[in-house]
């Protein structure tokens, strides 16, 4: 049998393709709630059915795939901006959210640049299945991140 790659099938990324002109309100909400607001962001979730569920809402503005290990210490390594500020507010009621790793704190995203050689032969306004940049990646969204780098 084959060694394959380490896939950790817990962890999905999702990377935000098209701009938020003429979007819809629910459609924004969901965007804001998984902490994607501009182009080319990129985020790492849980895959649960909560986050599927948001992901399928927005399909149609965003790709996403399972991230692998090396891929995610390269993504966190490069584009990881350190979280600078408090953890929760004065009186304790609210906790920020930011990512925490081997003791250091990091903003919930990734800003990458626009990938090298482009999205793909159609753009971004068709399926990934037939050619575009829109939908489910699988584990070729590594490739995707490492050419966003």
């Amino acid at each position: 049998m084959a060694e394959e790659k380490k896939v950790n099938r817990s962890k999905l990324a999702v990377i935000l393709v098209r701009g938020l002109v003429e979007v819809t309100k629910p459609v924004k909400d969901t965007l804001a709630m998984l902490n994607l607001n501009r182009k080319n962001h990129c985020v790492v979730i849980e895959n649960n059915p909560v986050n599927l569920g948001m992901i399928k809402k927005v399909k149609d503005y965003i790709t996403w795939g399972d991230i692998d290990e090396g891929t995610f210490k390269e993504l966190l390594n490069k584009k990881g901006e350190t979280f600078l500020g408090r953890e929760s507010d004065s009186k304790g009621k609210y906790k920020y959210n930011f990512l925490e790793i081997d003791g250091k704190k990091y903003k919930k995203y990734f800003r990458l640049n626009p990938p090298r050689k482009g999205f793909g032969r159609k753009g971004i306004k068709i399926s990934f299945k037939v050619g575009g940049a829109l939908g489910d990646r699988k584990e070729k969204i590594n490739n995707l991140i490492i050419r966003m780098l």
